[in-house]
């Protein structure tokens, strides 16, 4: 029997269990989270509600605190199993599974920049009181105007992209302060009266994202609250390629829910065929049952195949990057974050692939009732075909097909 993610989260799946202490057990628990939600992802899709009560089990499962200090009740695990966490949560909800990967994202944001007593207050907010974040961050929009008022910041305007945020605790603003070309972030709390979201995402796939426009008007912040900034002046430390990461990082939690995504139609095609597909019966070699049809042995091989490739790719890149990211920050070099950085491209560029002909191929392998929309298999190729348009990825080719070529690195940018 199917049941709700807020049954699920009625029965306490986790009540009275040992919080796992192990990247593997961090894996697992995501694992049981993935089977919660895709028991019914696509009901919930086609509801399009605010997804509160997922986030909530994210939260009862421990996954938000993932890489929060051990001293503030965090489970302190690195890079690597955040990876993978993302992973297994997007096989089961390919919305929920952007949705943690965004927050891992923006929890770490005040490390790329922060000074350390922002650090360390940012993340004993966030990992003791079990927070969750969004962000209203998008370069391909203008900047949200930051006005000085002395002791405090004021941001002002309008982001077409929020994701998240209507469902998160706190906030990521990004600004330019008026008459400077001093970009500025800064975290806020969602609930306040000067944020408003505009519940305008209506789109394709990844519906559940919450990924809409928001209005920001009059948001204050202390001077103490930019980060990076003491005394109105930007100085965390030299040099700052380390801060520079966050390209790297945004672009390797792609990679990891759309080879979720992958994982998953994989795992609902492969279970439908065993249930329902019929053999064909005008073949010349007939069967008896679809598992035993080679074509349907064959597609699912290659699928399969390419998946496990596509995984060892990004584990490899996702291990690299991890390395900078867990490094002292002073330590990063620009040709060790370049060499990550094309790492990461040419794992997403695979990841693409795999999730797209996966999405697809899978109707040919599970027969044309599979079509129903009670079935449900298109939620896989909407899912990532709608993020996967987030940035060309022609220009992943490119950065890859540049090192190949000329052994050029990627240089920093809003998109690398």
């Amino acid at each position: 029997m199917t049941i709700s993610v807020t049954e699920a989260l009625q029965a306490s799946p986790w009540a009275g269990q040992p919080v796992p202490t192990s990247g593997e057990g961090w894996i697992a628990r995501a694992a049981e989270v993935a089977g919660i939600l895709a028991a019914d992802a696509v009901e919930r899709d086609r509801a399009q509600a605010v997804p509160q009560a997922e986030i909530d089990l994210l939260k009862a499962a421990g996954l938000v605190t993932l890489l929060g200090p051990a001293a503030h009740g965090g489970a302190e695990q690195p890079w690597t199993t955040a990876y993978k966490v993302i992973r297994e949560v997007a096989s089961g909800d390919g919305s929920i599974g952007q949705l943690l990967a965004y927050h891992y994202l923006w929890a770490w944001a005040v490390r790329l920049v922060g000074t350390a007593d922002q650090v360390a207050a940012v993340e004993e907010l966030y990992t003791t009181n079990n927070f969750f974040f969004g962000g209203a961050v998008n370069p391909r929009d203008n900047d949200l105007v930051i006005t000085d008022l002395g002791e405090e910041i004021e941001f002002n305007g309008r982001k077409t992209f929020s994701t998240g945020s209507k469902i998160s605790d706190l906030t990521v603003l990004e600004g330019v302060l008026e008459g400077t070309d001093k970009h500025i972030f800064a975290i806020v709390p969602s609930k306040q009266e000067g944020i408003v979201y505009q519940d305008d995402w209506d789109n394709l796939g990844q519906r559940l994202t919450e990924s809409g426009g928001v209005e920001i008007t009059g948001v204050r912040v202390p001077w103490a609250a930019a980060a990076g900034y003491v005394d109105k002046e930007f100085a965390p430390f030299d040099p700052l390629t380390y801060a520079t990461l966050n390209l790297p990082a945004i672009q390797q939690v792609f990679t990891e829910f759309y080879l979720g995504i992958a994982k998953g139609a994989l795992k609902a095609g492969t279970a439908y065929t065993q249930d329902v597909t019929r053999a064909w019966p005008y073949g010349g070699d007939n069967k008896e049952k679809a598992t035993e049809e080679w074509y349907i042995l064959e597609g699912y091989g290659r699928l399969q195949a390419d998946l496990w490739a596509a995984e060892a790719l990004a584990d490899a890149a996702g291990e690299e990057l991890s390395g900078l990211l867990h490094a002292e920050r002073e330590s990063v070099t620009p040709e060790q974050r370049g060499h990550a950085a094309v790492r990461v491209a040419a794992a997403k560029v695979k990841a693409i692939d795999i999730g797209l002909e996966a999405g697809t191929k899978v109707y040919e392998l599970t027969g044309a009732r599979a079509t129903s929309n009670k079935v449900g298999l298109d939620i896989f190729w909407r899912n990532i075909r709608t993020h996967s348009l987030h940035d060309p990825v022609a220009y992943k080719r490119r950065e890859v097909g540049e090192y190949a070529l000329l052994n050029k690195l990627p240089e920093p940018s809003w998109y690398t």
